[in-house]
């Protein structure tokens, strides 16, 4: 077995850990980053999920690099794309004009841009990125990580990795059991947090939300782009959930805010229903130039493809195979149906004119190479942010917590998707909020840092969290932690619990670009 050594070891390539590569080999630190998949970027790349972001994003609320980010990614396509003159110098350009965002783009885009922005590390040698290296072992001694072994999937060897601090960026907190941590998995009981949302009883750990397996799609009509039958398509073309309004493969689904009530939706805008299409298109044909697109690039991410049928964390590698392969087939079952047997407002059945871009998604069968994960385990942290730090409901001032150790902030409605205990939407408004460092720092584990939705947030909580910039600041602030505690000789438990120290932190990352506080704002 070879052994690396470096500075920082960040096990997992996803938002949260290129934010954290980025942020300390920027600080002079030498860093290893591994990747499970192909691709680095997580859910701008390898998940292809369009940005969930906040409406004040263009103006402040995240990080510096977030938005040196975004800004690259409308330089991309300005740079490199035939664009119409209109379309070129739109300030905010949203190449793909989906409504879900206000920058929609393609996923081999964000890719680029990723490297891009790590290429001055990755050339001079101080960042080394390990894709295709899945989590194999993690040696420990007492509260302390010694090392980290990966194994390279395409050549079947491992490479056991030394560091003074290791940060957990996968995208379910794969490194936590490994490494003893404490954490926690699942939906928590009102018991435990007093959270009036939380579960009543005991605590629920395999109550989980639903994760989705994205793809992409265009549409050519006249033409035939028909895929073959998917093995259980039988099985999901007859599903419905007892809780969910119609079949899983309909044109209805649940209202996310009230889910009394249920939503009408339709593939392309032409009625008073809610287009699915154009909500996370990442290519606007009108965007460019005459003939570079023969349709616009949709990214099936919608209530239709979300599978709830099972966790995959913590549960028989057996069993997290089935839910996969059952949630593989639950989004070609999708397309499938809608390119066959879906109702048309002209009263016909079928789009056989979709096509599945297997281009786009960089894969053999045309999904993402990951799915995307809106829950991960989630460390017990020295604090812990609950739904009555940042719910609309219960914060009369109106502002969430104020944290005297803040490193960052979110803003985002608690938004949890359907869950593996068969539990519907759960929608509540929340003010912009905080980050607190409490929240990144393990109860017992002295080195090893969550970067990702593995912070101290609850089965609550992390339905604000989970989004792109909040993933993006705690994976920055990690990257940045152990940087500063190893230029000055500390520990982040000494950083955060060290009045002087955390202020001078703090300092550090305002200079930085880490915005962490918000003015006066209202409600989502």
């Amino acid at each position: 077995m070879r052994e690396f050594h470096a500075d920082v070891v960040i096990i997992g390539g996803g938002t949260g850990g290129c934010a954290a590569a980025l942020a300390a080999a920027k600080s002079g630190k030498s860093v290893i980053m591994t990747e499970e998949t192909d691709w680095i970027g997580g859910q701008f790349t390898s998940q292809a999920v369009p940005p969930d972001e906040h409406p004040w994003i263009e103006q402040f609320g995240c990080t510096r690099s977030y938005r040196t980010f975004r800004d690259s990614v409308r330089d991309y396509y300005r740079n490199h794309y035939p664009m119409t003159a209109e379309a070129r110098v739109i300030p905010n350009l949203d190449p793909g004009n989906g409504s879900v965002s206000r920058l929609c783009h393609e996923p081999k885009v964000a890719l680029a841009v990723f490297y891009q922005m790590l290429a001055p590390y990755i050339n001079s040698g101080r960042l080394t990125i390990l894709t295709n290296h899945k989590l194999h072992a993690v040696r420990m001694d007492g509260d302390n990580v010694l090392s980290i072994t990966v194994e390279d999937q395409k050549h079947h060897d491992f490479r056991e990795l030394v560091a003074p601090y290791f940060l957990d960026a996968t995208e379910c907190g794969d490194v936590l059991p490994q490494a003893g941590v404490e954490y926690v998995l699942g939906a928590e009981s009102v018991d435990q947090t007093g959270e009036p949302s939380a579960v009543v009883g005991p605590p629920q750990p395999n109550d989980i939300q639903a994760f989705t397996y994205c793809f992409a799609m265009d549409y050519l009509e006249g033409e035939d782009h028909t895929i073959a039958k998917p093995e259980m398509y039988d099985f999901w073309r007859n599903y419905k959930a007892d809780f969910w309004p119609d079949k899983l493969l309909s044109w209805t689904g649940s209202s996310p805010r009230n889910t009394a009530e249920s939503v009408r939706y339709e593939l392309f805008p032409g009625t008073k229903y809610f287009p699915l299409f154009t909500y996370r298109q990442i290519a606007d044909p009108k965007n460019f130039q005459t003939g570079l697109y023969k349709s616009g690039i949709t990214t099936v991410n919608w209530p239709q493809n979300d599978y709830w049928l099972g966790s995959i964390i913590d549960v028989p590698e057996e069993e997290r195979q089935r839910h996969l392969y059952g949630g593989k087939q639950l989004s070609l079952s999708l397309l499938y149906w809608m390119q066959t047997e879906a109702p048309r407002p002209d009263g016909g059945q079928g789009y056989p004119g979709l096509r599945l871009r297997k281009d786009v998604m960089g894969t053999e069968d045309g999904l993402a190479m990951y799915p995307y994960i809106r829950e991960s385990r989630r460390i017990k942290a020295e604090f812990t942010v609950l739904e009555q730090h940042v719910s609309a409901f219960f914060r009369k001032n109106g502002k969430a917590e104020a944290f005297h150790d803040s490193v960052g902030v979110g803003s985002y409605r608690i938004d949890l998707h359907p869950s593996t205990a068969n539990r519907n939407y759960l929608d509540v408004s929340t003010y912009p909020f905080q980050i607190p460092l409490g929240s990144l720092i393990p109860v017992r584990v002295n080195n090893l840092l969550p970067a990702g939705k593995n912070l101290g947030v609850t089965h609550i909580t992390n339905g604000c969290f989970r989004l792109h910039p909040v993933e993006w600041n705690v994976g920055e602030v990690a990257g940045y932690l152990t940087a500063y505690c190893l230029q000055y000789g500390l520990t982040p438990r000494a950083v955060r619990n060290t009045p002087d120290e955390l202020k001078k932190f703090q300092a550090f990352l305002y200079a930085e670009g880490v915005e962490y506080f918000w003015p006066t704002m209202y409600a989502l």
